[in-house]
């Protein structure tokens, strides 16, 4: 890994949100590594648009939910690499549904994607990220349902929710190493997550008045990254237009 470049992992990097905030984060300089489930070739027109603004990428892929395939994907990483800088948590899922007909599947898989996949990624990570003297950043992805909860959607938010204690916990223990973790909790974003949702009822619940855009997201995140971000940590940040 290059001494003049710090890298980061964004997870969850081949759409969406997760797209935006890996492209951000190349335009300021740092090297991506760039992740999805399966298929990495899914990431060759990202990484060639990080290549176009002057940074670097390379793409891993594994399922966040597997614990023996993250652990196997991110020891090879560490050997050929080193540790990243720092690692944006953006990779998860819903399914949602009315709580009194959820099934046990809908409840665990979400569970185990959102709030296991924070402890499959994160933990491997940190001694290397601690031993390396050279501070970083953690920025988990939560969300407004995590903070206020949705209907329709008590396995996402009781994962977001999770995801919030989790992150408030780490940042105790690596305060003192100078690595900062903090959650961005996003409220309705222009993604492929609200495409088939009824627009206008849902704008009528933003003060705003608008849907949000993935590069606001991402431009929240880059903050977090940055140098000027170091005495920020252990914070969940809403960006909701005043939807909580």
């Amino acid at each position: 890994m290059s001494t003049a470049r710090r890298w980061l992992l964004v997870t969850g990097a081949s759409r969406g949100i997760g797209r935006a905030i890996a492209l951000k984060l190349a335009q300021d300089g740092y090297g991506i590594i760039a992740h999805c489930r399966s298929a990495p070739e899914r990431l060759a027109p990202l990484c060639a648009e990080i290549a176009a603004v002057g940074s670097e990428a390379r793409a891993l892929a594994f399922d966040i939910a597997d614990r023996a395939a993250v652990a196997a994907a991110l020891e090879s990483e560490l050997i050929a690499h080193g540790p990243p800088y720092g690692v944006i948590c953006n990779a998860g899922l819903a399914q949602d549904g009315t709580f009194a007909g959820m099934s046990g599947e809908a409840w665990d898989t979400v569970l185990t994607a959102n709030l296991d996949g924070f402890y499959n990624v994160l933990q491997p990570l940190m001694l290397p990220m601690i031993r390396q003297r050279r501070g970083g950043r953690v920025v988990v992805l939560s969300s407004v349902a995590g903070q206020i909860g949705n209907r329709g959607q008590v396995n996402y938010s009781a994962a977001k929710a999770g995801l919030i204690g989790a992150a408030k916990a780490l940042a105790l223990e690596l305060a003192s190493r100078g690595i900062t973790v903090n959650c961005v909790a996003p409220g309705l974003i222009e993604t492929d997550m609200i495409a088939a949702a009824p627009r206008e009822d849902l704008l009528k619940l933003i003060p705003a008045g608008r849907i949000g855009r993935a590069e606001e997201v991402a431009a929240l995140v880059s903050y977090l990254c940055s140098d000027a971000a170091a005495y920020v940590t252990r914070q969940v940040i809403g960006i909701n237009g005043g939807l909580c």
